[in-house]
């Protein structure tokens, strides 16, 4: 009887270990254990389940196609076209010339729409050919339009003298048409031409207002230092100090105000109507008949 229970116990042994090889030479999704374990969810093998795609590299019809190279979208080539020409300031570019350097690929149609493209856009100046009669899409020249057209000091004194307003100029702005303005800015500050706002971290010049230098006097050093020397009362006891002088504040000494108490406000319960009601208009219909009632 023992041989018998034996040759079992083996027998139960070898399929569990043979088992226990195929999960682990295959990676399968094993099923979440159920709530309450069973005979049957301890000894059941899990089935295999479809395996896992890479959804990343499922082409979808909604897609908009990658970029595979420089400047494939029109937006982009627009873009290295006006850095291109700002490159190349004072110096006119035909439409061939731009292609040219962009490799624009798709022929004659792309290039015509291109250089349509580059005629609207507010960056880019195009000068027609005066010895034609009728433009095509291959005549005229392309320049950089800056945002601000000012290149030297006297233009930029010229151009804040014109403004209708008091708003500043970005420094960002004028590096657009003028890149090296920083030293011309820094020359009309010390002329008390134009007022600037740096930035505080690098001195890096922010903004530009007018200036009119008629109205910078020069102060004695001896007098700012004099004037650095007078010790400012703190906030608390200005009023005081001025009080104890004569001199009348212009506002109350917040010390002198007391916190009062605060009262809750009790809401007033509206007057309850007393007395009989009348209404005259029917007093006709509203007589008592009760004397009536049998």
């Amino acid at each position: 009887m023992s041989s018998f229970l034996e040759r079992q116990q083996a027998s139960f042994t070898g399929s569990m270990s043979a088992a226990a090889s195929q999960i682990a030479g295959k990676k399968r999704a094993l099923a979440p254990p159920s709530p309450s374990p069973s005979v049957t969810s301890t000894t059941s093998v899990p089935t295999a389940t479809t395996p896992h795609k890479d959804r990343d590299h499922t082409p979808s019809v909604l897609s908009q196609p990658l970029q595979t190279g420089f400047g494939e979208t029109n937006i982009a080539q627009m873009s290295y076209a006006i850095q291109w020409l700002r490159s190349k300031a004072g110096q006119p570019q035909t439409i061939h010339d731009v292609i040219g350097y962009l490799s624009i690929a798709g022929g004659e149609p792309a290039h015509m729409a291109f250089a349509e493209n580059m005629r609207k856009n507010p960056r880019i100046e195009w000068t027609p050919d005066p010895n034609l009669s009728e433009q095509t899409w291959e005549t005229g020249t392309y320049q950089h339009k800056p945002i601000i057209n000012v290149k030297t000091k006297t233009e930029l004194l010229a151009y804040l003298q014109a403004r209708a307003d008091a708003t500043p100029v970005e420094v960002k702005d004028l590096k657009d048409g003028w890149p090296d303005c920083e030293k011309g800015i820094n020359e009309l500050e010390l002329d008390h031409k134009i007022l600037v706002i740096r930035a505080k971290k690098d001195g890096v010049p922010r903004l530009v207002w007018q200036d009119d230098a008629s109205l910078h006097h020069k102060v004695d050093p001896q007098f700012i230092s004099m004037w650095n020397r007078v010790e400012i009362p703190p906030v608390d006891s200005i009023v005081q100090r001025l009080k104890a002088v004569g001199q009348k504040a212009t506002s109350d000494d917040p010390r002198d105000k007391a916190q009062a108490p605060r009262v809750e406000k009790k809401k007033k319960r509206a007057a309850r109507r007393t007395g009989k009601a009348t209404n005259l208009h029917m007093e006709h219909l509203l007589q008592d008949y009760s004397h009536y009632r049998k």
